[in-house]
């Protein structure tokens, strides 16, 4: 028997309501309940509570999505289930989509290997400050990257600090000589020993990371890897991963090759040469890179945070890993997964036509302003008219709030976000900071704009249509 759900929303919100939940063709049964507010997002669960007289039988109960109060109190007083709805109502056929195909972000396949690429020239105070960091921000394991002709006198201290802090960690050098400092004082990983430095493999318990003797020479790795095959000793090929013009397509077929000469062996990418090299976004860097990483069974990647475009190249690697274990899993393209690679864009970001925020604005009959944006540019309204342009600078004029600084403030901030919403294609909800996914970090402590409005005057927030 299917499900019968009953929605509840304001008078504003009604006809759009109705008119997605049709186009969804659903498989339950619905019914929509106005509740006599006409904007929904004043709507509050002690107001439901209060309204409500009759559920109409159903199953479940979707309230809008910006509904404030305490959902079980109010499903414990109806004695139905209440769920919070999308913020936006065009979201709806995503919102039950989800509800069907949920996945598991706290898995992922590819250890992140983090590197501190001037460690000789920092302190051991700071690496270990930058270790945690990297750590909190998904790094598994800790590279301590050593430099050509500079000398490293607290090589073993850094690394036996971090181990006894509960680091993983490896050493990063071309000389034998760190490379068995590191391995003496604790490291788990060398990067990077050759045929040549096989040796030091014997000497010590890490786990060695393979390149090539010759860059690009994939044949030079046999011997090598029949080595440690033969002694029964875990290890890691890096075959080398090149910047763009300069052997970056040569060397991904270059990756695939080892990965078809070679389908158990464990093997490691070097994301830092596209990610720092490339004055591209590293969100979108890394979520191709991680892609060809759960293609080949890459389990392994080293990842930097040098240049300061990729300061949050670690982060953007962990949340890519996750989405593309997730994918792989469910046998599903990486979309509508999780949002947090929509670092600049966003899905979905336009919630409203114009010709639809022009009848919400004839609908409106308080002075509180409302903002919006669409294809079109940027809208503001309330029971005066509609203004719409593409330059905020160009609505100032018009909206007769130059005597009223608290507001005009406020305005001025909505409206910036608004700018930046429509000029990039996000999302964008009033009163609210725009999400950039995993490329910010959005406190919880941030200043509240409405205690900048003037005694006496309210300062509601905008009608939403999914409410």
């Amino acid at each position: 028997m299917s499900e019968k759900i009953l929605f509840i929303t304001g008078r504003l919100a009604e006809k759009q309501l109705r008119q997605v939940l049709e186009k969804m063709e659903p498989d339950f049964y619905y019914q929509v309940c106005v509740l006599g507010v006409t904007v929904a997002a004043l709507i509050t669960t002690d107001m439901i509570a209060r309204r409500l007289t009759e559920t109409a039988g159903a199953d479940r109960i979707i309230i809008p999505g910006r509904c404030r109060g305490d959902i079980e109190a109010l499903s414990t007083h109806l004695g139905i289930p209440v769920q919070r709805g999308p913020e936006e109502v065009k979201d709806l056929p995503q919102f039950f989509g989800k509800a069907a195909h949920t996945y598991d972000l706290t898995q992922y396949q590819t250890k992140i290997f983090a590197e501190i690429v001037d460690a000789p020239n920092i302190s051991v105070e700071a690496i270990l400050e930058r270790a945690y960091y990297y750590q909190q921000n998904g790094a598994d394991v800790i590279d301590i990257g050593c430099l050509p002709d500079t000398p490293f006198p607290h090589l073993s201290e850094t690394i036996s600090t971090l181990k006894q802090e509960g680091f993983q960690v490896s050493i990063d050098s071309l000389q034998d000589a760190d490379l068995l400092a590191g391995a003496r004082a604790g490291a788990d990983y060398l990067l990077s020993l050759t045929s040549k430095s096989l040796w030091i493999a014997d000497e010590v318990a890490a786990t060695p990371i393979l390149i090539p003797d010759r860059h690009g020479d994939i044949d030079s790795l046999d011997a090598s890897i029949n080595a440690l095959q033969a002694k029964n000793r875990a290890f890691i090929v890096d075959p080398i991963l090149d910047p763009l013009h300069f052997g970056f397509t040569e060397s991904v077929v270059r990756n695939h090759l080892v990965r078809q000469r070679y389908p158990e062996i464990e093997m490691m990418l070097g994301v830092g040469n596209l990610t720092e090299l490339t004055h591209a976004d590293t969100s979108g860097i890394n979520a191709l890179l991680l892609g060809i990483c759960s293609e080949l069974n890459i389990n392994h990647i080293l990842a930097t945070e040098v240049s300061q475009h990729a300061c949050r190249a670690i982060r953007e690697a962990d949340r890519a890993r996750r989405i593309m274990f997730a994918a792989k899993q469910q046998n599903a393209l990486p979309k509508h997964i999780s949002p947090d690679l929509m670092t600049v864009h966003d899905t979905a970001p336009f919630t409203q036509t114009l010709e639809e925020i022009q009848f919400l604005a004839s609908q409106i009959k308080d002075p509180n302003f409302r903002i919006q944006i669409s294809p079109e540019g940027v809208h503001i309204f309330n029971r005066d008219g509609l203004r719409s342009a593409t330059d905020p600078f160009e609505l100032y004029p018009q909206l007769g709030v130059e005597a009223d600084g608290g507001h005009a403030f406020y305005l001025g901030v909505e409206l910036a976000r608004a700018e930046i919403a429509w000029q990039l294609g996000k999302r964008f909800t009033q009163d609210q900071p725009l999400n950039w996914g995993c490329a910010a970090i959005v406190e919880s402590s941030k200043i509240d704009l409405h205690s900048f409005k003037p005694a006496g005057t309210t300062m509601k927030k905008k009608h939403n249509t999914a409410e």
